[in-house]
């Protein structure tokens, strides 16, 4: 169905009074096809506005006839969601709650923004940037220190130790190290340019370091299949995730206390063994992860 121009938008025809049952969705450069009930069950949001039929000509479209938002497209799943079921189910780990209460506050979902707040005003409460530079400037008379490895605050009696608080003993205090991350990814790209990229499924995600600081990121999420059985104190190259969610891993990470410092990939193109003279396009990346 083709749809007025925005600078048409000052009549509306009876042709634009109704939308079809399905609606694709550009969202941030992000797809997403929903039904058009799902859009507007949520009376007053902006949504329901933008797509209430009194009001067709308020929309743009893409270069593919896609209805156009200029938003997160990455948080806009929630907000789907959100409309689908009147509830949100975030991942564990979630980094992202202030943002999503904006994105809310933006489509105009008062209760979305209320199941959001509690979790926003504990955060705010607790305080999850804690920087190195914060446990320096405590004095050897301190009797408040930051236990780094769960944002809490700690009490401790007497002098604190300089030393103890360097070596992490009897802090709480997490050991420092490196951890790599190796990803493999690869996917065809035709000729055509127009056509889209086919992305291939990574088969695992690598994990490279000392044995017992890859056991306390990942847990039972480390496959030691592999290298069974090895010391805590050795090093491996061998272990793999359960999981082949390269941002999962990554807030594994940042929850530990580790911080990205370097990265590298390599990539290879050869032809497909068919007649369409389409590229695989095959690259590996490591991400190197520091805590001190």
């Amino acid at each position: 169905m083709a749809w007025p121009e925005k600078s048409s938008c000052t009549k509306q025809s009876e042709d634009s009074s109704h939308f079809p049952e399905i609606i694709e969705l550009n969202v941030g450069g992000q797809v997403y096809i929903t039904r058009y009930p799902t859009l507007v069950s949520i009376p007053g949001s902006l949504l329901w506005e933008m797509f209430s039929e009194k009001n067709p000509c308020s929309l743009i479209q893409d270069n593919k006839g896609r209805f156009f938002v200029d938003r997160d497209g990455f948080l806009f799943r929630y907000v789907l969601d959100y409309m689908r079921d009147k509830q949100v189910v975030l991942p564990d780990h979630f980094p992202e709650w202030g943002r999503l209460q904006r994105e809310a506050e933006y489509f105009k979902l008062p209760e979305l923004v209320k199941m959001l707040t509690p979790k926003i005003n504990k955060l705010n409460l607790i305080g999850t940037d804690i920087c190195q530079s914060d446990l320096d400037e405590l004095s050897p008379n301190t009797d408040t220190m930051y236990n780094l490895s769960s944002s809490n605050i700690i009490q401790i009696s007497g002098p604190v130790n300089p030393l103890a608080l360097k070596m992490g003993t009897g802090s709480g205090l997490k050991k420092a190290g490196f951890i790599t991350i190796g990803y493999r990814g690869s996917y065809t790209l035709s000729r055509d340019s127009q056509t889209d990229a086919k992305f291939r499924r990574v088969a695992r995600i690598m994990v490279c370091g000392k044995i017992s600081l890859a056991k306390e990121v990942f847990g039972d999420t480390l496959n030691e299949s592999r290298d069974p059985d090895r010391p805590p104190e050795r090093y491996t190259s061998r272990y793999y995730l359960k999981f082949t969610f390269l941002e999962q891993a990554f807030d594994k990470l940042a929850d530990a206390g580790f911080h990205m410092v370097a990265c590298n990939s390599t990539g290879t193109c050869t032809a497909t063994p068919d007649q369409t003279n389409d590229k695989i396009w095959t690259s590996y990346t490591e991400y190197v992860f520091h805590r001190e």
